[in-house]
C-alpha cells in the first residue's frame, strides 16, 4: 500500500469509528427506554437501575393501555395529524407548481413568504392566534368554532408547516426539465391536468418523504394541543401520557411503556413509506 492509500484507510477507519459510536449513543436511550418498559418500577428502586430483572412481561403496556384511555386519544391524534398532513402536501404542492413552473412578478416574494413562516417560533405567535380564534368565534356566534376544536389545531399545523413543504416540493420540480412541461402545454394540457397527471406523478418520493417528516412532527405535537384546546378528552395522545404520572411518585417505567406505545404509528408511517423516503432523501446525490 501507498502512503497515500494508508492514510485514507485510516481516515476511512477513524469515520467509520465515530459514526458507529454515535450511532450507539442514539439507540442507548431508545434500547434502554424499551428494556425499562418491561420491568417493574418497584424493582428498580429495591435492586438499582443495572440489577437483572425478577420480572420481566408486558403489565406496564397492559395498565398503561388503560389508564391512558388509548383508543380515544389515539383517535383525537389522528384526526388531527391524517388532515394536517395531506392538506398540508396538497397546498404545499399546489404552491410549489405555481412558483417553480411558472414566471410572474411576485413568484420568488410568494416563496419567502411561505417559507418565512417556518422561522417564526410558535410561543412567539399561540397568543395572537388564541386571540384570533376566539374573534372568529365571536363573528359565527361560537367561539369554540375554532378553538377547542380538532380543525383549528388541524389548520394551524397546515400554516406553519406548509412553508417547509413547498420551499422542499418547489427545489425538487425546478429540476424537472422545462421540456415535460412544455410538451404538456402543447398537446392542450390545462394547468390542473399539467399538475394533476404531469408533475404530481413525478412528486412521490418528495411527498414520501415529507409525510413521513410531517407525521412525526405533528402527531408529536403536543403545544398546539395544549394551548388551543381546553377540554382534555379532545387532546391527542401526547397529552394521555400526562395520566400515567402519580402525584406523589412517577412510575418511570409505566411512562416508558406509554412512550413506545404512542411511538408506534409513526414507526409504522416510517416503515410502509420507508423506501420511497430513502428515495427521497437521495434525490440529486446521484447523477443520470
Amino acid at each position: 500500500m501507498t502512503p497515500l492509500r494508508d492514510s485514507q484507510v485510516l481516515k476511512d477507519r477513524a469515520i467509520s469509528i465515530f459514526i458507529g459510536a454515535f450511532a450507539m449513543l442514539w439507540v442507548f436511550p431508545i434500547l434502554w427506554t424499551l428494556w425499562s418498559s418491561f420491568r417493574p418500577y418497584k424493582e428498580i428502586r429495591a435492586r438499582g437501575t443495572f440489577s437483572m430483572p425478577e420480572e420481566f412481561g408486558i403489565f406496564n403496556y397492559t395498565d398503561a393501555i388503560s389508564r391512558m384511555q388509548l383508543p380515544t386519544y389515539l383517535w383525537n391524534s389522528f384526526i388531527i395529524t391524517i388532515p394536517a398532513v395531506f392538506l398540508t402536501l396538497v397546498f404545499g404542492s399546489l404552491i410549489a407548481f405555481v412558483v417553480s413552473r411558472y414566471s410572474f412578478k411576485f413568484n420568488v416574494g410568494m416563496l419567502l413568504l411561505f417559507t418565512a413562516g417556518n422561522l417564526l417560533p410558535a410561543q412567539l405567535v399561540f397568543i395572537p392566534v388564541f386571540k384570533l380564534y376566539l374573534n372568529i368565534g365571536d363573528v359565527v356566534g361560537d367561539r369554540r368554532f375554532l378553538y377547542d376544536s380538532p380543525w383549528g389545531v388541524v389548520l394551524i399545523h397546515v400554516a406553519f408547516q406548509m412553508g417547509f413543504a413547498t420551499f422542499v416540493l418547489s427545489s425538487y420540480m425546478k429540476t424537472i426539465p422545462k421540456e415535460i412541461s412544455e410538451s404538456a402545454l402543447v398537446d392542450g394540457a390545462s394547468v390542473l391536468r399539467h399538475y394533476w397527471n404531469v408533475m404530481l406523478p413525478l412528486l412521490r418520493p418528495p411527498l414520501a418523504s415529507l409525510a413521513v417528516l410531517m407525521t412525526t412532527w405533528i402527531y408529536n405535537d403536543f403545544f398546539w394541543a395544549l394551548v388551543l384546546m381546553s377540554t382534555d378528552k379532545k387532546r391527542p395522545i401526547t397529552s394521555a401520557l400526562g395520566r400515567l404520572q402519580g402525584e406523589f411518585v412517577t412510575d418511570y417505567n409505566l411512562l416508558a411503556a406509554g412512550a413506545i406505545i404512542a411511538a408506534l404509528p409513526t414507526l409504522i408511517v416510517f416503515f410502509v413509506l420507508r423506501k420511497q423516503f430513502v428515495s427521497g432523501l437521495t434525490l440529486g446525490s446521484t447523477k443520470g
